[in-house]
């Protein structure tokens, strides 16, 4: 057989040929993006140095509780190793539904209210798509 070189979402490439997804086994969906469809925030804050503690323990409260939601499959809170008053929240929603949801809760509210005094900088944030793993993943 001749090798074949394509690139395509749904196939994967040998040195003899080209094997099919669904010979091999792989759900060719998940491929395409049908299994990806995760919601994953990451928001960036820039905390004034004198009130890194205050704005952590307030963010762990937030952290908690929004835990507890039944749309949200993470939320975590980083601090840079090199600079902790540069903290990132990867928060992970099964679909933006759950991100809204999230946004209307007392927690949410009470969080964002008492940090905005603590920031060198409005807060940003990326919206981002899971590849690997997929929803199954997680």
């Amino acid at each position: 057989m001749q090798s074949v070189h394509v690139l395509c979402a749904d196939c994967m490439i040998t040195e003899v040929g080209v094997l099919s997804g669904a010979r091999l086994g792989v759900d060719t969906g998940a491929m395409t993006g049908s299994a990806h469809s995760l919601l994953i925030v990451h928001v960036d804050v820039a905390v004034a140095p004198d009130r890194v503690e205050d704005f952590l323990a307030a963010t762990e409260l937030n952290a908690t509780a929004s835990r507890g939601e039944p749309g949200v499959v993470r939320f975590d809170v980083l601090t840079d190793r090199d600079d902790p008053g540069h903290v990132v929240l990867v928060e992970i929603y099964r679909d933006e539904r759950a991100a809204a949801d999230h946004k209307q809760t007392a927690h949410y509210a009470t969080w964002r209210d008492t940090v905005a005094p603590m920031m060198a900088r409005p807060r940003s944030s990326a919206k981002l798509i899971n590849h690997s793993p997929d929803d199954a993943g997680w």
